[in-house]
């Protein structure tokens, strides 16, 4: 049986997820992102596959958000949301921006996100829906225009040679 939670326990609870969201990503500490899960907490990332408890899910952010395109990301807003009490749930899209490549241009992509709320601060379930081809064609446009400017790193000169391909790279 679910826990039942008022869109307002609800709304506020995604507030603080979105504010401590905000924070990492400026800090990069995904330590403190992953301490939002409940021990037992499930994450579905369907490209890279199912996380089982907080630990798991620690080890695959960390590896994740320090490797190109996620080390680049610049932020993760909420672009809209919405609260389900009668599921405890939030569902929201959000955005993906990369760090500007040095011209000011704007590169993102968008992936919906649906959380299960546990109570105390805590999520017990994280499941995001994507088109991974729209992530990479974004990271790829990214990497050229990086490229173009100087700008390109090592990170996004490696992924070029080694996913690149993936996405019409040659």
């Amino acid at each position: 049986m679910t826990p039942s939670f008022t869109a307002e326990e609800l709304n506020d609870a995604f507030a603080q997820f979105q504010k401590t969201t905000a924070e990492v990503a400026i800090s990069q500490d995904w330590d403190r992102w992953a301490d939002q899960f409940t021990v037992d907490a499930t994450y579905i990332e369907h490209a890279y596959g199912k996380f089982n408890g907080r630990e798991e899910i620690r080890t695959w952010v960390k590896k994740t958000m320090h490797s190109f395109p996620g080390s680049h990301m610049a932020e993760y807003p909420s672009i809209w949301h919405v609260a389900d009490p009668s599921t405890g749930r939030v569902i929201c899209e959000i955005d993906n921006p990369m760090k500007d490549p040095g011209d000011g241009s704007v590169f993102t992509a968008t992936n919906i996100t649906i959380l299960t709320y546990a109570g105390d601060g805590l999520w017990s379930c994280e499941e995001d829906v994507y088109n991974p081809m729209e992530f990479g064609l974004m990271a790829l446009a990214w990497c050229d225009r990086a490229a173009e400017l100087g700008t390109l790193d090592d990170a996004g000169r490696k992924w070029l040679e080694k996913t690149g391909p993936m996405f019409g790279r040659k």
